[in-house]
């Protein structure tokens, strides 16, 4: 067993290199832009943004959404959807063929539901097309405005 005294033990910890200062940034105190990167939060909304400068926001907050828009088949009181009428269901398909969503046609839920049964019986029953290649081949539908 070795006896180290006090003494030894301060000279060992100063032979030992001190390890390196960090570097200070490159950009440290030059613009405002460098400080509020650096300054970023760690997590929620702006992680990873880091390497992006803050953009000014302008406008207060709030969206315009413009109006509401009303289900067609609640102001005409409907009952059902008809499958057999391909004039009126293809309002409510795009021109690639698909079902128009609620957000897009203003459809309730309700009618959304049985709208989308019409168009698949009519789809079935070649009233419809299922692909924007059969709406080329049959000419269907024109270039919307």
């Amino acid at each position: 067993m070795v006896d180290v005294s006090p003494d030894e033990n301060d000279a060992i910890k100063e032979e030992a290199p001190a390890p390196p200062a960090p570097a200070p940034p490159a950009d440290a105190g030059e613009s405002k832009e460098g400080a509020s990167r650096d300054a970023a939060p760690v997590g929620g909304r702006d992680a990873g943004r880091r390497d992006r400068p803050e953009r000014p926001r302008s406008g207060g907050g709030r969206r315009y959404f413009g109006r509401r828009k009303v289900c067609s088949f609640c102001v005409e009181h409907a009952t059902s959807v008809d499958y057999k009428d391909p004039g009126k269901l293809r309002r409510f398909v795009s021109d690639r063929g698909r079902i128009e969503a609620r957000r897009k046609t203003g459809t309730c839920a309700k009618h959304q539901r049985w709208l989308a049964i019409a168009l698949k019986r009519a789809r079935h029953l070649a009233l419809l097309p299922y692909t924007p290649e059969h709406i080329r081949n049959a000419g269907v539908f024109t270039t919307r405005r």
